[in-house]
């Protein structure tokens, strides 16, 4: 997976944090990400205040890219919400995903219905493929 980090010096030590804590959140939710980019930005300029926005962008192969975004102090801070967002997107993702597919398929329950009594057939069976290492 590349990452790519704008708005943070080549030198400072909070693009080694970005890096782990993305590659945890998407270990997580065992997501296969491309690419991501973790962009930081100060919203008022050298007014001072809660201005710094992270956005964080994950492309994953099949899927939509995911975003997520939050607002801090703190450069770190606001890379901890939006990672927070990030993850609690991918599980809700995940758990849509999930759903659809125990979900009974409208022909599996019409050819249930048109059979005699107790003669009902076991689901189909779903073959998965199988990840490469």
């Amino acid at each position: 997976m590349s990452t790519v980090i704008q708005g943070i010096a080549a030198a400072d030590p909070l693009r080694d944090v970005v890096v782990q804590k993305l590659e945890a959140v998407l270990g997580r939710g065992r997501v296969r990400a491309t690419a991501s980019v973790v962009t930081f930005s100060d919203i008022n300029g050298p007014k001072g205040g809660v201005d710094i926005q992270c956005a964080v962008t994950v492309e994953t192969p099949g899927r939509p890219a995911r975003h997520a975004s939050a607002l801090a102090a703190d450069p770190r801070l606001a890379l901890d919400g939006a990672l927070e967002m990030l993850e609690r997107e991918l599980r809700k993702d995940q758990g849509k995903r999930r759903d659809l597919a125990r979900r009974p398929k409208k022909y599996f329950v019409a050819d249930l219905g048109t059979r005699p009594e107790g003669e009902a057939a076991l689901p189909p069976v779903r073959r998965r493929r199988r990840r490469s290492a």
